[in-house]
């Protein structure tokens, strides 16, 4: 269902809102976790706060409404504030009860999933982190309104005010960088009795303000050296810690310094297949590409075409649209430098497959290594 039509490629927002965030927090319930405590907080006349604090968060991002088309579950999980915000949106998920529970976050998590969403904006508190990173790990980046009870995870922008900025930023195609953050929750049993017992639960993918590394800004041959490295650094643990996993090299200068890196001789305008440190494949055609990967795990190495920001359909046309639709956006590791991005004044990436539907499913936000554990969000446009 919508409430309006849909531009041809709007920037596609998850929304899931746990409409009991925090509810018990007021009442010193320590928590709003199970059926239970809810229905205490409730009867005591605990008042939902997680809709008006997203909804702080959501105002930032009025001015540009129309760049933004919402996934969401129905009621107070999202549907509501779309709604009465007058954002376009569509509703992707029905709760079966009144008081929704942990299963419906997942439930809506897994279909946000499925609608290739561009970024989940989820508000609640630590259970809620847990609910979406069991579902979603790190496969699409995050961004978490604080509304519960319990805030421990680095998920969560530090108010709902400062969500909605970041949010803001990510749908203007600004670069943004993005990092793992952690899922922490503590037991709320333990907790009613005084006692914190606080964990880690997984890790997940959110977007923070880009901040500049000094080599980058330096520029010159020695600074891009250092980024390079940081970049090779990364791909090369990757590709440590997936001893069985088929790594596509991808062409480029870029890509060349990492099989430097490794040992392995490169193909600078071609394509090669390596595994474990070891050169596979050499060169590689669309079809032998496709035979070689053929029911294999495998990840594709790739980097942009300085100046023109094509990542698909300029000098890799071995990269097939076959191979691209088997592979999947989730499988690909594009890497850059911020010099290199930035020299793109803001336009967005380019894939010319010659498929559309393989277009349109690697449209949208893509994570790009840009120096060792460091990453940036960037939008692919679908043309």
């Amino acid at each position: 269902m919508s409430n309006q039509a849909k531009p041809s490629r709007l920037f596609k927002l998850g929304l899931l809102v746990n409409p009991y965030a925090g509810i018990g927090g007021a009442l010193a319930l320590k928590g709003s976790d199970g059926v239970e405590i809810r229905e205490k907080a409730l009867a005591m006349g605990a008042e939902k706060k997680a809709l008006d604090k997203t909804r702080i968060a959501l105002e930032h991002i009025l001015p540009i409404k129309d760049q933004v088309h919402f996934y969401v579950a129905s009621g107070d999980m999202g549907e509501t504030l779309a709604k009465e915000m007058g954002f376009s949106y569509s509703v992707v998920y029905q709760p079966q009860n009144k008081q929704t529970e942990s299963q419906d976050s997942e439930a809506t998590a897994k279909i946000l999933l499925a609608q290739q969403v561009d970024l989940i904006l989820f508000a609640g508190g630590d259970g809620t982190a847990r609910n979406v990173c069991h579902v979603v790990g790190n496969i699409v980046p995050v961004l978490g309104v604080p509304a519960g009870c319990k805030i421990h995870s680095g998920v969560y922008a530090i108010t709902p005010a400062a969500a909605g900025r970041v949010l803001k930023q990510v749908i203007n195609g600004e670069i943004v960088s993005v990092s793992d953050a952690e899922v922490m929750d503590i037991d709320e049993a333990l907790f009613r009795q005084g006692r914190v017992n606080a964990r880690q639960f997984g890790e997940m993918q959110v977007p923070t303000e880009l901040r500049y590394i000094q080599a980058v800004k330096m520029g010159g041959k020695e600074s891009d050296e250092l980024v390079l490295a940081d970049i090779a650094a990364h791909i090369i643990e990757i590709i440590e810690d997936n001893p069985e996993q088929l790594f596509v090299m991808g062409s480029g200068s870029t890509v060349e310094f990492i099989m430097q890196e490794l040992g392995i001789e490169n193909t600078l305008l071609g394509v090669d297949v390596i595994k474990n440190k070891q050169l596979i494949a050499s060169d590689v055609t669309a079809n032998q590409l496709l035979t070689l990967t053929a029911n294999q795990n495998c990840k594709l190495v790739l980097t942009l075409i300085g100046g023109q920001g094509h990542i698909i359909g300029r000098g890799n046309q071995q990269l097939s649209a076959d191979f691209l639709k088997v592979l999947g956006k989730e499988n690909i590791l594009l890497i850059a430098t911020k010099n290199k991005i930035s020299n793109l004044s803001g336009r967005p990436l380019i894939v010319d497959s010659g498929d559309l539907v393989v277009n349109q499913q690697l449209s949208g936000l893509v994570s790009i290594i840009t120096g060792y554990h460091d990453q940036v969000l960037y939008p692919i446009a679908n043309l």
